[in-house]
């Protein structure tokens, strides 16, 4: 009886956690491709704050979406991997078209990993000034910062 409560347990939380509805992520397990409505890419980003939360696809033929924080610099959209060359980052390395969603609208995007220096000395200033659990980008071996703007 135990074992059957148990199977019950893990396949209901699986099904919370691994559900969003729409094939994009949910928390921090992985989903398919992004729904939502169609938007053209703006020039500028600061209409979405300084920081925030959205929904990056990559991998166009197999779609692969994650939940991102996001970091905004001089209307300028950031992502950051950290010093890890996560899943996300190898699907760009393979092919740079991307998807975001942010407040229900999907942009199609390009991403762009960034290697200027003064480039990554100001998105690591505004980076970690919005939380003290951030990790300054600069210590890292490796940086794994992207720019997402139109294709």
């Amino acid at each position: 009886m135990r074992s059957l409560s148990l199977l019950f347990l893990a396949a209901a939380l699986a099904a919370l956690l691994g559900c969003s509805g729409d094939g994009g992520p949910a928390g921090v397990l992985p989903g398919s491709a992004l729904a939502g409505e169609s938007a053209t890419p703006p020039g500028d980003w600061s209409f979405a704050g300084d920081a925030g939360t959205m929904q990056l696809e990559t991998h166009p033929t197999e779609p692969y979406s994650v939940n991102l924080a996001y970091t905004i610099v001089g209307g300028r959209f950031y992502v950051n991997a950290g010093g890890t060359e996560t899943q996300w980052a190898r699907n760009i390395a393979l092919d740079a078209n991307v998807r975001l969603r942010l407040d229900d609208r999907v942009y199609d995007l390009r991403a762009r990993r960034v290697d200027d220096p003064a480039e990554i000395d100001a998105f690591a200033e505004a980076w970690t000034a919005q939380s003290f659990f951030r990790r300054d980008p600069r210590g890292y071996d490796e940086v794994w910062l992207y720019e997402l703007r139109a294709r």
